[in-house]
């Protein structure tokens, strides 16, 4: 049998071999020494008897026995050397009575080389065994800003806590969010019940994901796995039957795909331009009207946002009487929105609109389920291919806002009231800062946030020196309050100066016809994510001024709404600077829309900072945890 096994290996090898120089990449093993760091910028940690995951091991540590293997380390010497005679004979053992002996590697960039060995990875590996017992040694570098440097390190916390060596992602942060799924708290050690769970639901898991192609697919099984779990659950995955499994990662499928690198998010950031067929030819013949749901996170009496929501959907039904029907859902949580998206399509909706970015999670599992159910969910920046999203450029309104209140204020002060650091509000905040100094070069913000742990919003207001403050954006008719857009404050009292208006209306309007007329579906030929990001030129942004405010800012305000409607000036155009330096040096760029979007820095006429997640209310957790700015390292 061992001569037998060889020749198959042998083949197994050459063929590999010759795929690999076919595609001009080196043919034999990997040598660490030809890749090692220079002596003095690495250390070397004893791990001890490790179990290293067989697909994880690449090469050897010198450049001796290289040669003798492809780059799978199937052999590729011929059948009558000595070498075929020993590797058979090790064959034979493991067949036998298995191969016990470790080995001895060396692990860099969690990959392994082996030392002492060689042989007993190959023919453990031509077997399909999954790992190798060895004495293993880290080769730890220096850190440095690259990318798959900082990772390593991520990697090496992750590890510390519970040995965990054969999960690896393609992007920052993931091993903290890992950790995180899972249900443990930054820095708590794991369990040997909680590993062996892990490395059973994990396991289950890439085979599955494999078996289903997920090796044609750029990214780490690492990476699909934590997908998986942020969207279903990490218990509930861990109790689903084998066919459970199977099933949910063949529905979820496009959700791996649009991590690939490069597919990612596709910003709309107009509405297509309509055609106009009769509503009869748009729907079923046994259907008479769309019916759609929102779902909102609290009520329109106590909460400014879902008021907002509801003008649109009362919008709808004056616009398309005979056309659309709605429905909404009041006070729904994240536990107990899957409910609410269950009834609604038991209901018969075809098309649900959930409110806030912290129901992505539900949107994503019911739109999974219900593949014939249209389910978009308000945010920003949210990678998700079964639903699709969609946010106003809000930040463009802020830059007018801005503007007006950098005119109007008397000692160059400014306030901002922020709540959420989501992605889109920190563009709203520097839009400001932008539009404020535009008009007054010695302009100052002030940066606070409503969300924070033991700040009294009111009392930060009132004991500030700044005259402009920038508010609330808008407030539910029953309150009395007149503190929100741009206001003056003079001693106690406010003076509205302007609000920014989203209008939901016009926003759910368009959408709608774009169902109704066909040009939805041409979205559906893309492989991103899709996320309407609409702005002023399509009618969905904008600035209401008081009457009061003087007649030369007014025209100022029209003169900048005008240029930003046409895409002749953007807020983020030129040079501009952060708190801690440049941003952007050529006078000519515009920032993207995906900069825009995904900012993570404050222009330098602010004073404050991007709170952190654990100085944030609990109310804020789950929108933060769905939406809140990752902070890039430099």
């Amino acid at each position: 049998m061992g001569f037998e096994d060889y020749s198959k290996a042998y083949k197994a090898g050459k063929k590999e071999y010759q795929s690999r120089m076919f595609h001009g990449i080196r043919p034999t093993l990997e040598v660490l020494d030809e890749i090692m760091p220079p002596k003095g910028s690495y250390s070397e940690v004893p791990l001890g008897l490790v179990q290293i995951p067989a697909d994880q091991i690449v090469g050897t540590k010198s450049g001796g026995r290289s040669n003798a293997f492809a780059g799978n380390f199937m052999p590729i010497l011929r059948e009558n050397t000595e070498f075929a005679s020993k590797w058979s004979s090790l064959s034979s053992s493991h067949v036998e009575e298995g191969i016990r002996e470790p080995i001895k590697a060396y692990e860099y960039m969690n990959k392994f080389y082996v030392e002492e060995g060689n042989k007993r990875v190959s023919v453990m590996k031509f077997f399909g065994v999954v790992s190798i017992p060895g004495n293993v040694i880290r080769i730890i570098p220096k850190r440095t800003g690259e990318k798959e440097n900082k990772i390593y390190f991520e990697f090496l916390d992750f590890y510390n806590l519970n040995q965990i060596n054969y999960i690896w992602f393609s992007k920052e942060g993931s091993f903290a969010k890992l950790q995180e799924a899972v249900g443990k708290a930054p820095g708590e050690m794991w369990t040997a019940d909680e590993r062996l769970s892990f490395s059973s639901v994990y396991t289950r898991f890439t085979a599955e994901f494999e078996a289903k192609g997920g090796k044609k697919l750029e990214l780490t099984p690492g990476d699909a796995f934590l997908a998986f779990i942020e969207l279903y659950g990490y218990q509930e995955v861990c109790e689903k039957t084998a066919s459970e499994l199977k099933a949910l990662v063949a529905k979820s499928w496009e959700e791996y795909e649009v991590l690939e690198e490069g597919k990612g998010i596709e910003l709309k950031m107009d509405p297509a331009q309509e055609k106009k067929p009769l509503f009869s030819i748009l729907l079923p013949l046994n259907a008479t009207k769309l019916k759609i749901a929102f779902i909102y996170e609290k009520t329109p009496g106590t909460s400014a946002w879902t008021y907002s929501h509801e003008l649109g959907r009362l919008h709808l039904q004056e616009m398309f009487p005979d056309e659309v029907h709605t429905v909404c859902y009041e006070n729904a949580t994240i536990d107990n929105v899957e409910v609410f998206l269950a009834d609604a399509i038991e209901q018969g909706c075809n098309l649900i609109f959930t409110t806030t970015p912290s129901f992505v999670q539900a949107s994503v599992k019911a739109a999974i389920a219900n593949p014939s159910v249209r389910i978009m969910n308000c945010s920003l920046n949210t990678s998700h291919r079964y639903i699709r999203t969609y946010y106003p450029r809000v930040h463009e309104a802020k830059f007018l806002m801005g503007a007006i209140a950098g005119a109007m204020a008397e000692n160059d002060r400014l306030m901002y009231v922020a709540d959420y650091p989501i992605y889109g509000s920190i563009a709203n905040i520097n839009a400001f800062a932008l539009g404020a100094r535009l008009v007054n070069p010695r302009a100052q913000v002030e940066l606070e946030w409503s969300t924070m742990k033991d700040v009294d919003i009111e009392a930060k207001i009132k004991n500030s020196d700044a005259t402009c403050i920038s508010g609330k954006d808008m407030v539910i008719p029953e309150e009395a309050s007149r503190f929100f857009g741009i206001y003056h404050l003079n001693g106690e009292w406010p003076w509205n100066l302007a609000m920014p208006v989203s209008n939901w209306g016009k926003f759910y309007e368009r959408l709608i016809r774009t169902i109704m007329d066909g040009t939805w579906k041409q979205d559906d030929k893309t492989a991103k994510a899709i996320n309407y990001w609409w702005g002023m030129s399509s009618g969905v942004v904008d600035v209401i001024c008081s009457q009061n405010l003087p007649h030369g800012t007014q025209r100022l305000v029209r003169l900048l709404r005008g240029a930003i409607c046409s895409g002749e000036f953007n807020p983020f155009s030129g040079v501009l600077y952060s708190q801690t330096g440049m941003v952007q040096g050529d006078p000519e760029r515009v920032l993207s829309p995906e900069e825009i979007a995904t900012m993570d820095w404050l222009a330098e006429n602010i004073r404050g900072a991007i709170p952190k997640k654990e100085e944030l209310k609990e109310q804020a957790k789950p929108v933060i945890k769905q939406q809140g700015v990752q902070k890039r390292e430099s």
